[in-house]
């Protein structure tokens, strides 16, 4: 059976696999805070399906707390291991099954194993929460091994601490002119996947939100990261197939091991 890769916009993926779904730092919002959503519809209903949902770190444009109350009640959450202390308004979601999780915990859900893998990035709540949390990165393991990044910046460890995995679901972006520390961009990501080498790759985390008022300040940082990666996976990692989706689009893989 074929794992399915729905992007939907941002880090929001939905992976299909052993007849379980599984949603990553959903956001459904046309705007958060100064962001507003340039491309892309926001995700139809049928996004908010899912058997479990994992949340990478407390950033409000992974961990936002609108998308999750939109959730079906009894949806299994898994959120860095202190996430309901530092974002209080998480404890007030009593509909949803929340589970804390650091690096090295794995949890079962139906046929998949969902193991949470370190990342290296800022995880605390913004603009400076006095609770720190783990930023994570999960690996889905079921028909395939589909490494969820978060986000992160290139860390020597990485392919070590992910172990090795079928597919990447990697940030080449962000939402801003300018990328901080404790992330990818298209350069950097390249070289990300050289080093775990997979099956397939899919980039996700960018060509979605943007600065409002901001359109025309390095406007190639929204607009070229998916097309720089496809062009440097190309050179570092040459086996791989990366296959870069619309907002809204997916693609089936069969993985063979």
């Amino acid at each position: 059976m074929p794992v399915e890769i729905t992007w939907w916009g941002h880090a929001t993926c939905t992976v299909r696999d052993a007849n379980t779904r599984v949603l990553t730092d959903p956001l459904f919002a046309l705007r958060l805070a100064h962001l507003r959503r340039r491309r892309g519809a926001v995700p139809p209903a049928e996004a908010r399906v899912a058997d479990v949902v994992l949340v990478s770190h407390l950033h409000a444009d992974h961990l936002h707390l609108p998308s999750l109350a939109g959730l079906a009640p009894g949806t299994r959450l898994l959120v860095p291991r202190g996430a309901p202390r530092a974002v209080p308004g998480l404890r007030r979601l009593r509909q949803l099954r929340v589970t804390e999780v650091a690096p090295g915990d794995e949890v079962r859900i139906g046929g998949l194993l969902v193991r949470v893998v370190p990342a290296l990035h800022d995880g605390r709540r913004l603009p400076v929460g006095p609770h720190r949390s783990p930023a994570l990165g999960y690996v889905v393991e079921g028909e395939a091994r589909t490494y969820f990044a978060g986000d992160t910046g290139l860390f020597d460890a990485m392919a070590e601490q992910v172990g090795p995995v079928d597919v990447a679901l990697l940030p080449v972006g962000g939402w801003g002119p300018y990328l901080g520390a404790g992330h990818l961009d298209a350069e950097r990501a390249a070289r990300a996947l050289a080093r775990l080498a997979p099956r397939a790759a899919v980039p996700v985390h960018y060509g979605t939100y943007w600065p409002i008022g901001m359109d025309a300040v390095r406007p190639h940082e929204f607009h070229a990261p998916g097309d720089e990666f496809v062009r440097l996976a190309a050179l570092a990692a040459p086996e791989v197939a990366v296959h870069k989706l619309g907002h809204g689009e997916s693609v089936r893989l069969e993985v063979a091991r």
